[in-house]
């Protein structure tokens, strides 16, 4: 069977940078087995499968090379791109495991296409204490390290994410953690998403790695379900007001510089805005 695997790159604050996502817009004919063969093929942290189509919009799953997940934020930006190229910009409804996404498609000052992606209602909770204590213990940390008003919680906007701030700089850029260990965590727990760590640089701007440890990947250049979930947890905590705009840089880390812009309403889902594109 002869399958188009597109290679995009979603969020890049520069050349070089972004995050790397596989899509195939022509997947109901697959099966699970042969979708994870894919995504292990092209071995970025997802490829986005279209699976059908409903009067909206498509249908998407998505796979890293470890497992399925149900909802891929740079992932679907990027195939929200491919299709906004192939068949015109506008307003598409993603129908995923995670629930209805809507991406307005619509062209940027520089003539590119830019997607702004709004995610299902979000859901932010305490996170489980122990949980939270073994994870602190793999990556270093002590509760005097998180910043004051930043209480760690669990936050899900398509993937469920803890979310920890950390006060000093120094420690945020040096912290290091054992990949095969985070992931049995992660697994343990049910993150199917990353495992996010914030910075605040300014009042609405923050630096964020992602830690997702699957295959030879550790960490995500940037992560579109975390920014939205990161935009839930800053309006839970009280750090933004209804129609601020956030500002968040991720995977300098890793070699890929990003940046992701978070609108944040008073209620509802969380609008993630940003570009991609073809990886040669």
């Amino acid at each position: 069977m002869s399958i188009e695997i597109l290679r995009y790159t979603a969020f890049a604050a520069e050349p070089g940078g972004g995050n790397p996502a596989g899509i195939v817009l022509d997947a109901a004919a697959l099966s699970d087995d042969e979708m994870l063969a894919v995504a292990r093929e092209v071995a970025f942290p997802e490829t986005a499968f279209v699976v059908g189509q409903t009067p909206t919009g498509p249908r998407v799953r998505y796979f890293s090379p470890a497992a399925e997940v149900p909802f891929c934020g740079h992932a679907t930006i990027a195939t929200a791109v491919a299709l906004a190229e192939r068949d015109g910009l506008g307003r598409r409804v993603f129908t995923t495991a995670a629930g209805d996404v809507a991406l307005d498609a619509s062209t940027a000052a520089d003539g590119s296409v830019q997607v702004a992606m709004t995610s299902v209602e979000p859901i932010v909770r305490p996170l489980d204490p122990d949980l939270r204590d073994r994870l602190f213990a793999l990556l270093g940390l002590t509760p005097a390290d998180v910043a004051e008003g930043f209480p760690v919680l669990e936050a899900a906007a398509g993937n469920r994410h803890p979310v920890v701030v950390l006060e000093d700089e120094d420690l945020f850029h040096q912290f290091r953690f054992d990949p095969a260990a985070v992931a049995e965590l992660k697994t343990e727990a049910g993150w199917a998403g990353t495992i996010t760590v914030l910075h605040r640089t300014a009042p609405l701007e923050y630096e964020a790695r992602n830690l997702f440890p699957a295959g030879r990947i550790t960490e995500d250049p940037a992560t579109g379900s975390a920014a939205a979930s990161t935009g839930a947890y800053l309006r839970e905590v009280g750090a933004v007001r209804a129609g601020d705009r956030v500002v968040i840089r991720q995977g300098r880390h890793v070699g890929r510089p990003s940046v992701l812009l978070v609108d944040v309403p008073a209620t509802g889902g969380i609008t993630v805005t940003g570009g991609a594109t073809p990886i040669d």
